[in-house]
């Protein structure tokens, strides 16, 4: 599977403004997201989102997380684990679907723990 065309996809399917594969130390691996977006910035606090999210659960002795989800007046943001070694990340609009988005990102996160 190639990376930015699924993530690309996204844009169509779901209405995602912004996605990326991302190493789980924070490392962009791919990217489909708006120009003057610091990768560095962005790829590092979404590895940090879903990190503080597993240790939390791990605290709490729950189950790793599925997917974090952050909301905002205009968007919501979901991150998904895509094995041990990535994570994928997808914005979705108001206007877009957020339940369809967690759906692919997860069909690509299944891909992405093949590789």
């Amino acid at each position: 599977m190639e990376l930015k065309p699924a993530l690309r996809a996204l844009r169509q399917s779901c209405g995602a403004t912004a996605s990326a594969v991302i190493s789980r130390d924070g490392l962009v691996i791919a990217a489909d997201v708006p120009e003057g977006v610091s990768m560095e910035t962005f790829g590092i606090m979404c590895a940090t989102l879903l990190g503080a999210a597993s240790t939390a659960n791990s605290e709490l002795r729950v189950g790793i997380p599925l997917h974090v989800t952050v909301e905002s007046e205009d968007a919501k943001m979901v991150v998904v684990g895509a094995g041990r070694k990535a994570l994928i990340v997808a914005v979705v609009g108001r206007k877009g679907d957020a339940a369809l988005a967690i759906s692919k990102l997860d069909e690509i996160a299944e891909t992405i723990k093949m590789i």
